[in-house]
């Protein structure tokens, strides 16, 4: 004899990158199961490889789930995880002020948002008497699968992802579009810049957009009250 099947709700949201309008379904349990695993593997790979398959599947295949900012797809997994498992969830974390007691926090997904640093700028000025720089694009979930941090020590691999983020070079008037370039021209531009053009270009990295949330702690053994952040993927899904 047949089951019945089990009708999932719709809901919608808006992407922050481009405030494009997406329908959206809650996360079955063998989606979340997959997930979770992932989580717990810390394996970046298998990370992504499970939010891009959920992320399809819960957006009925109508975005291309790898052009995505991360910021995008860090809000839209915390959306369907709010929609699926209930908008307040409890969280547990390690007090900083003896940094080993562990307490429990609520927090209503439905209110946290991807946040922007004020000074955050994709444009990049390198030399400002040749009006000499580059404008950068944010890392995908394609790029972020080959393995993003910009502060990771393996050089090569940090190079390649700055390289895969350019989206044009500019010098006056003059534009120098990255996708008409090979990686290793751009790369070998990279190399060229001086310290501090670089760390201009870390800057854009380190305050892009992000999806992030500060709560205050009591420890219970102490009572001494603290800030907790959490941000990124995995701190949203312990």
């Amino acid at each position: 004899m047949a089951l019945p099947i089990i009708e999932t709700p719709r809901y919608e949201l808006t992407l922050p990158s481009s405030d494009v309008q997406v329908q959206f379904r809650p996360f079955i349990v063998k989606e979340e199961k997959i997930l979770l695993i992932a989580m717990e593997s810390k394996n970046n790979n298998e990370i992504m490889n499970a939010t891009k398959d959920i992320l399809k599947a819960c957006t009925f295949d109508k975005l291309d789930i790898d052009t995505l900012p991360m910021f995008d797809i860090e809000y839209l997994l915390l959306q369907i995880r709010g929609k699926s498992v209930g908008e307040v969830a409890k969280f547990k974390v390690i007090c900083p002020d003896d940094k080993q007691t562990p307490t429990d926090v609520e927090l209503d997904l439905s209110t946290i948002n991807v946040q922007v640093d004020d000074d955050h700028s994709n444009k990049v000025v390198i030399d400002e008497k040749r009006e000499l720089g580059l404008v950068l694009n944010y890392p995908s979930l394609g790029i972020t699968k080959a393995g993003f941090d910009v502060n990771k020590e393996n050089v090569d691999t940090m190079f390649k992802v700055v390289a895969n983020c350019i989206d044009h070079i500019y010098e006056g008037e003059k534009t120098y579009p990255a996708k008409d370039s090979t990686q290793k021209e751009l790369i070998t531009f990279l190399e060229g810049l001086s310290q501090e053009a670089f760390l201009k270009i870390k800057k854009f990295f380190d305050t892009m957009p992000q999806l992030r949330h500060e709560v205050e702690v009591t420890n219970p053994k102490t009572g001494i009250v603290s800030k907790v952040t959490f941000k990124g993927l995995q701190d949203f899904f312990q």
